[in-house]
């Protein structure tokens, strides 16, 4: 596999028949990526069968033979390339021909006549997706060697065990940053937030006890992968620019599920089911619980809800309305802090929303030292 560099320009592999059509795309994607034009699929495969680089490839449907669907299904039968995304360049809008698209292998549409914004916004977002795949397989084929090598080590020293954990988590949570670039520094600010709270409930006598250091060094890697089932929402939802119609808020509320079930597997696969992840599993699955059990997905109530994410649900509302998304601005700190005040015994723990209420201006300086790029102070 290909090292990939952060410097490198990505390789856009543009087939279409129409040469002002590839005249466009590569005057406009130079800037950021590495273009590659070609007229006609002969080409495209000729580039591929010399074993040269491709991160993403935008393919023309309606073309001499082979057409757009049949290059799809000869990419498609390629081992190499089963993790390069493939996107249909279109005038096509029919349901036929988005599901024959589909069916063949593709991953995404652009249509035409193309929208800069939208070309920007698909390309950008498919290659940085194939980028952190292959990564991550990646670091998957190298942990494989490495626990095969190294297990009867590993479990002598603590503290590379730690390691491996924190670099496991930071690639989980990259890649929710893939899908969802929108959310920017929210995974960074709840992990301080939480352990923030956390630091100051082990004051209190109801958590001191399970609130010792190690448990909160937990709790911080494993509140990055509270939102890590949304990798399995559909890009049609993830990414809508706007807000949810009801059916589709359904289908979000199922990433807790996801979630959950995806560090089940990682945790059956360790053998170790009472291992670092059991916080991670619970902040994912519960922390849209809500005190007075008319949260989700279970409708639990007080403390049956885990410790965990009662603290992670104050963090995630917190950064949610203080954070500007593009269907909606983001609202003061001060204003945040009352409605999670008004939300007190009924949607929070009231203990724990107390201590909020306490160091609730640590959160502002968070969210300020953590801001996302184009984002003010609070």
């Amino acid at each position: 596999m290909r090292e990939l560099l952060i410097a490198d320009k990505a390789d856009v592999l543009v087939v279409d028949d129409q040469p002002e059509n590839l005249q466009f795309l590569v005057e406009f994607l130079s800037a950021d990526y590495s273009v590659h034009p070609f007229i006609d699929a002969r080409g495209l495969m000729s580039y591929l069968d010399a074993e040269r680089p491709a991160d993403l490839i935008l393919l023309d449907v309606v073309m001499p033979a082979p057409d757009g669907i049949e290059t799809c299904r000869m990419l498609r039968a390629r081992p190499e390339l089963a993790e390069v995304p493939i996107v249909f360049l279109t005038s096509l809008d029919s349901n036929a021909d988005e599901e024959a698209g589909l069916a063949a292998g593709a991953v995404d549409y652009i249509t035409k006549p193309f929208s800069v914004p939208v070309v920007q916004a698909r390309v950008q977002h498919h290659v940085r997706l194939s980028r952190a795949m292959r990564i991550i397989q990646g670091m998957n084929d190298w942990l494989d060697d490495r626990v095969n090598q190294r297990t009867a080590e590993l479990a002598r020293k603590n503290n590379e065990l730690e390691r491996t954990q924190e670099a496991t988590v930071q690639a989980l949570s990259a890649l929710l940053e893939t899908r969802d670039n929108d959310t920017g520094h929210h995974i960074h600010r709840t992990q301080h937030y939480v352990r923030e709270l956390s630091r100051a409930a082990r004051a209190h006598p109801d958590f001191s006890t399970a609130l010792d250091e190690a448990t909160i060094n937990t709790l911080f890697r494993s509140a990055a992968l509270h939102d890590i089932g949304k990798v399995a929402i559909p890009d049609a939802i993830l990414l809508k620019p706007g807000r949810l119609t009801a059916e589709e808020f359904e289908i979000m509320k199922t990433h807790s599920t996801h979630g959950r079930d995806a560090i089940a597997n990682a945790e059956a696969i360790l053998g170790t089911p009472d291992s670092f992840l059991a916080h991670a599993r619970n902040i994912a699955y519960c922390h849209h619980e809500r005190w007075n059990g008319n949260g989700y997905p279970l409708g639990l109530k007080g403390e049956r809800i885990p410790l965990s994410a009662r603290l992670m649900a104050i963090a995630d509302v917190y950064d949610a309305l203080i954070s500007s998304r593009p269907y909606k601005a983001g609202i003061p700190h001060e204003r945040a802090v009352g409605i999670l005040r008004e939300g007190r015994g009924s949607d929070f723990d009231p203990r724990i929303l107390d201590i909020f209420l306490d160091i609730h201006e640590r959160f502002r300086e968070i969210a300020n030292m953590f801001r996302d790029a184009d984002g003010k102070g609070i």
